[in-house]
């Protein structure tokens, strides 16, 4: 493995570029994240030295030292860094010994490489790393093509949301402890994910709002979740005396006392919608509550809307 933790806690982190290969031992305290870092360097290093021996061709950089660039650069501002620096990773083979003019072939390779392997949302994040990297190269001039459009992403064509019943949620919520008890409940009653949960401080409880602060959200955005009367009981065990992972692990032992094998807290964020549809609550409100970028992210749930037309339909004609 190219980044690898010791049995003493040590992180290493490798790079092989051809015959070439090297490997450095992280200090103590250095986290995953520092060694993918390295190990982009480590990459980079490589090939420059390549470059000694191959000669540079003006205005088509190799890919992997865009990628480098993207891990090192752009990557590092995301929310989940870690998360974006492996997908540039994992597309480096294909992208070794290859320039930006190579584009068209590469992703093309990538994509019949991976299927099969990847679900389509999967293979289109590593893509998405790889589009981002040639668009900026085009930004910063080193590029006199924007390559980025020659990167076509597949379609995702995502199965149908699962969701609880009130019924089902009850169930859940009462085979777990207390303090995940409470994020269930304030999981489905706001339709947090359950970083947002696990982050939500007492100063966040405002009178008939729970404000949800921007560095705690997925999309980085602030929002405000109306406080409901079915809420406010579960607002006195905040901030959660659970950890992130605690949550988790703690929804896994509930799900199967509850026979609910294979669902997770985000499951919970989509009963909220169903709930909110059924009750005739529309995309945009739904939207909002949920915090998402456009109410076009919203129309997953489209179809619930149309099973409840179908259903009204069925009641009024038969």
């Amino acid at each position: 493995m190219p980044v690898r933790k010791d049995s003493a806690g040590r992180w290493h982190a490798e790079a092989c570029v051809g015959r070439r290969r090297l490997h450095r031992r992280l200090p103590v305290g250095a986290s995953a994240s520092d060694a993918k870092r390295l190990e982009a360097e480590l990459t980079r290093a490589l090939h420059s030295q390549r470059a000694v021996r191959v000669p540079d061709v003006p205005g088509d950089p190799p890919l992997v030292e865009l990628l480098a660039d993207y891990s090192e650069r752009h990557a590092l501002n995301l929310r989940s860094t870690d998360t974006a620096q492996y997908h540039a990773y994992r597309i480096g083979k294909w992208c070794e010994g290859r320039r930006a003019s190579d584009t068209r072939e590469v992703a093309a390779a990538i994509v019949q490489d991976l299927q099969g392997h990847y679900a389509p949302a999967t293979i289109n994040r590593s893509l998405g790393a790889l589009k981002k990297a040639l668009r900026m190269a085009w930004e910063r001039g080193r590029v006199p093509v924007d390559y980025s459009g020659m990167v076509k992403r597949l379609p995702e064509h995502n199965q149908r949301t699962q969701v609880l019943t009130i019924e089902q949620v009850r169930a859940l919520a009462d085979a777990a402890s207390e303090p995940v008890r409470a994020a269930i409940w304030i999981g489905l009653l706001t339709g947090c994910r359950r970083g947002e949960v696990c982050k939500i401080q007492r100063g966040d409880i405002g009178d008939d709002v729970l404000r949800i602060e921007a560095g705690n959200t997925k999309t980085l955005r602030y929002r405000e979740v109306p406080i409901v009367p079915a809420l406010r009981p579960w607002l006195a065990h905040l901030p959660l005396a659970v950890t992130f992972e605690g949550v988790k692990s703690g929804i896994r032992r509930a799900r199967e006392k509850a026979g609910l094998p294979g669902i997770g807290f985000h499951i919970l964020r989509h009963s909220c919608a169903s709930i909110l549809l059924a009750t005739g609550a529309d995309l945009y409100t739904i939207s909002k509550i949920l915090g998402h970028t456009s109410v076009q992210v919203t129309q997953r749930y489209s179809h619930m809307q149309t099973d409840a037309q179908r259903k009204a339909l069925e009641r009024a004609f038969g």
